[in-house]
């Protein structure tokens, strides 16, 4: 098993900066990829960006040359520096992780959520 816990959320001003992070425990080797979603009331969960244990990252157009994917793969965090946020971005961000080769174990994990808000 693995568990997830976000850190990082508040509230920031238009155009200002905000970084989250996220720490995996439990099977933490197991961790195949990381990486951080967004939910809104009345809209399904959506992609922000995502990392591999290669460290290939993977982003949604909307956040594209404004959020930055880190992660480090031996203790299995990942960060995420937003820049330039727009009151769009106000979500509530959800860290991820996707496990493998634990059997019945395998699959996506997430954790409880940060809420983001960014004022107009």
């Amino acid at each position: 098993q693995v568990q997830l816990v976000e850190s990082g959320g508040g509230l920031v001003r238009s155009g200002g900066s905000l970084s989250l992070s996220c720490k995996a425990s439990g099977s933490i080797h197991n961790i195949k990829r990381m990486g951080w979603y967004r939910q809104t009331p009345g809209k399904q969960r959506e992609l922000v960006a995502t990392i591999t244990s290669d460290g290939i990252t993977n982003y949604a157009d909307s956040v594209k040359g404004r959020f930055t994917v880190s992660g480090d793969n031996v203790v299995k965090e990942v960060y995420l520096q937003m820049n330039s946020l727009k009151s769009e971005d106000t979500a509530v961000y959800y860290c991820n992780a996707f496990v493998g080769d634990l059997g019945f174990f395998d699959g996506d994990y997430w954790g409880r959520g940060t809420k983001v808000t960014v004022s107009s």
